[in-house]
């Protein structure tokens, strides 16, 4: 059964900052999350333009989680099963990712995402039709909040206290209870997530894992995103994608290439050779 969840992530920022401290937070996370054997390998970066977004930036991204598997999908998926290819489509204020796994080729996760300058009340900002809303659910996530999972562990986040944390740069903070009602500025990100895994005996659950990852990855990453504001705050869009290019650069330089990545590559020489 497919599964829709509009996760909505209320930032006390202005959209023309959460785009560049959004950057910012991806390409720290990344850098974090990568050794030899696992983490993300960047195998496209380029600017796209098409009918449906207009202008942004496309990337194509590998990325392997071994360690961070629950033991019962491991139990009896092969090494190859916990590589995710994801493809992605920024073009601020909307934006559409799509993983992609390439040994249970029916899955699929798709997030859209629609960035609006207010505090998360929009009831259909994504135009749902009748049938699709009665499937939504609706979740807000408070980046203030201190409650944990297996999955925000597992994730990893910032030791900082939302609660307590001031930024000294811009004199925001710290984020008490109920802050989303009187923060200026402030932005939502609407993050709808559609998880199909159509396999008997473990789809619903994997929808489920996979549903419960999303909203740990949405409000640890967002958190540390405030919390390192005083990193990126002033940051031009120029000088993030100059950063973003060194990192991608680096990221593929400590990443082995080998398993997916060689596979990649030796596919798109059949391809080449059927051609000619």
């Amino acid at each position: 059964m497919v599964r829709i969840t509009e996760f909505r992530v209320v930032m006390p920022l202005s959209l023309e900052e959460y785009q560049i401290g959004q950057m910012y937070m991806v390409m720290k996370l990344q850098q974090q999350s990568t050794t030899g054997d696992e983490g993300v390998e960047v195998l496209e970066n380029r600017p796209f333009e098409d009918d449906e977004f207009g202008r942004g930036q496309y990337t194509y991204k590998v990325y392997r989680l071994q360690s961070k598997v629950p033991s019962w999908l491991t139990s009896f998926a092969p090494a190859n099963a916990l590589i995710l290819e994801e493809e992605a489509w920024n073009a601020f204020p909307k934006c559409k990712t799509v993983l992609k796994c390439p040994y249970f080729t029916k899955f699929t996760v798709t997030v859209e995402t629609i960035h609006v300058a207010d505090n998360g009340r929009i009831f259909n900002v994504h135009n749902l039709s009748v049938e699709k809303l009665a499937l939504r659910k609706t979740e807000d996530i408070d980046i203030a909040s201190t409650t944990r999972d297996y999955w925000s562990y597992l994730i990893g986040g910032t030791n900082i206290d939302i609660s307590t944390f001031q930024s000294c740069k811009t004199g925001r903070g710290p984020l008490l209870a109920g802050w989303q009602e009187n923060c200026n500025p402030i932005m939502t990100a609407y993050k709808l997530v559609t998880v199909d895994a159509p396999y008997w005996g473990f789809g619903s659950r994997s929808e489920q894992m996979l549903l419960s990852a999303e909203r740990a990855l949405f409000q640890e990453s967002h958190r540390q995103c405030f919390s390192w504001i005083d990193d990126w705050h002033g940051l031009t869009l120029e000088e993030i994608r100059q950063l973003e290019y060194k990192v991608d650069v680096a990221l593929n330089m400590a990443f082995r290439r080998d398993g997916l990545s060689q596979k990649l590559e030796d596919m798109e020489e059949g391809k080449s050779d059927e051609r000619e």
